[in-house]
């Protein structure tokens, strides 16, 4: 099976290298171009940030071939994986969404997704075969990335609280007794265990990515009439959470186990 990827940093000296340390290692052909990359595969796999997405299907659309799978595997919501569709289907080739409904590591290619469109059975099945974790939730497009979307609203809403909860806490000195009350109401959540560090580095560590959803998530559910209060506020406090990194120059630690209080610490060195 040959795997061929494009990505707009390879556009640079520097991420070129970078990439071709990474694709050669895991056997995969980088292409210089994205016509190179998408020629005469089945499958073609957009993997984009969310404010890109868009513009990829419609970069691509064109390229492909009937008999050509594009899967969008985006966080975006259910309009733009319309558009998107559109983009793609428009030359013949076959649109299947999918939404991941967790974190890649450790799962890596059997991480669940959710697949939508008028083929996405025979997708899944084909896809299930060759070592994903695929399960077609509807033929209609859109269906699957609301499923993803309505769940980010919990999900990234409370990464955002815990950052924004122990990051006061932690300034008052009062971080233990907070996370002892959390685990006293909602037991079994892990929250005097490793439950606060990991929530707060997903932020850390994506938190600009998770903002460009959670912006995504807004524009969902306004298509419902429903307003994207909690919504909104989450993109703003993952965004402000980089912006305070970056202030900082602080980075993700990527070398050692994420501890949230010495994290929290570097951004606010002034705590008494």
């Amino acid at each position: 099976m040959l795997v061929t990827a494009y990505d707009i940093k390879i556009e640079t000296p520097q991420g070129w290298a970078l990439m071709a340390r990474s694709t050669d290692e895991a056997g995969v052909l980088l292409s210089d171009m994205p016509a190179q990359a998408v020629k005469g595969c089945d499958l073609v796999i957009s993997a984009v940030t969310a404010s890109s997405a868009a513009a990829v299907a419609e970069q691509v659309g064109p390229m492909l071939a009937p008999g050509q799978v594009f899967l969008d595997i985006n966080s975006v919501s259910p309009a733009t994986k319309a558009h998107d569709r559109n983009a793609v289907e428009r030359g013949g080739a076959t649109y299947i969404e999918a939404a991941v409904m967790a974190p890649v590591p450790p799962y890596g290619l059997r991480v669940p997704m959710l697949l939508g469109g008028a083929k996405a059975q025979a997708v899944s099945d084909a896809l299930n075969v060759i070592g994903f974790h695929t399960r077609a939730v509807s033929a209609d497009v859109g269906v699957a990335s609301a499923i993803k979307m309505c769940r980010s609203v919990m999900i990234k809403g409370l990464e955002a609280l815990t950052v924004e909860c122990l990051t006061a806490a932690r300034r008052y000195g009062a971080e233990r007794e907070v996370l002892e009350s959390l685990a006293e109401t909602f037991p079994g959540m892990g929250w005097t265990d490793r439950q606060p560090h990991y929530l707060v580095s997903r932020v850390a560590e994506h938190g600009r990515r998770r903002a460009e959803e959670m912006r995504e998530v807004a524009d969902t559910l306004l298509d419902v009439k429903v307003d994207p209060v909690m919504a909104r506020a989450t993109a703003t406090v993952q965004d402000a959470f980089v912006d305070l990194m970056e202030k900082k120059g602080v980075a993700y630690p990527k070398d050692h186990a994420f501890d949230w209080p010495t994290f929290v610490d570097l951004l606010h060195p002034d705590r008494d």
